[in-house]
């Protein structure tokens, strides 16, 4: 049984090793919570062992305290028969049985201690245990988002502000530029080839005046 022990030390000690080198918080307090589930419930195995002990002794108590009172009563009819070698041998047994209820009684008181004891251990890691369940949840979730403050923190120090935005300095006249030449494209499009006659009779009228009005200055 020693042998066995030794190696579930050892595979749980490695087993805490790998867990504090992987310094994850939300195995550990698993972890922690499951420890806990299985010393709870190797108390609770101690304790039923130990309350089958008690009734077991109370019996053997019960037993020994009703055989005293039986062979005293039994030397009480020897006395009233005047048989007092008879009353003699009875008290005897009696004493046998005062005996062995004593030490009954302090088998008892013995076990009766150890059970109010383990009984106590039991209460308290209970509420130990209780209490870990409602902090589990607590702490993961703290963990979580201390891992994501963490992140962003690290993503914010790793980016170069400068160089972002001289991206988008350079991107936004990339940007114009295709605006430019789109507008320009738009100007083509709307610019027919055909000529215009009315447009034409404006010009030709335009012409003709200034024509006339410098014929009329040099009096032709």
């Amino acid at each position: 049984m020693a042998i066995f022990q030794r190696i579930g030390d050892l595979i749980k000690a490695n087993i805490n090793d790998l867990l504090d080198k992987a310094e994850d918080p939300e195995k550990m307090v698993k972890q922690i919570i499951i420890d806990m589930e299985k010393e709870l419930q190797q108390c609770t195995t101690a304790l039923g062992q130990a309350m089958g002990s008690q009734r077991q002794v109370k019996k053997g108590l019960d037993k020994a305290k009703a055989e005293s009172a039986q062979w005293e009563g039994k030397a009480k009819m020897a006395l009233q028969a005047g048989n007092q070698d008879l009353a003699k041998q009875a008290l005897q047994r009696k004493i046998q049985a005062d005996n062995q209820a004593a030490q009954y009684q302090q088998m008892y008181d013995q076990a009766t201690t150890q059970v109010d004891t383990i009984k106590a251990q039991v209460d308290a890691l209970k509420a130990k245990l209780d209490e870990a369940r409602s902090r589990q949840s607590m702490l993961i979730a703290r963990s979580k988002m201390a891992d994501a403050q963490k992140s962003m923190a690290q993503t914010l120090g790793n980016m170069d502000s400068s160089s972002a935005f001289n991206k988008l300095d350079k991107m936004e006249e990339k940007i114009e530029g295709k605006e430019a030449q789109a507008e320009a494209f738009n100007d083509l499009a709307g610019t027919s080839t055909e000529p215009d006659p009315f447009a034409q009779l404006e010009k030709d009228s335009a012409v003709d005046a200034e024509l006339a009005r410098l014929m009329a200055e040099m009096g032709q």
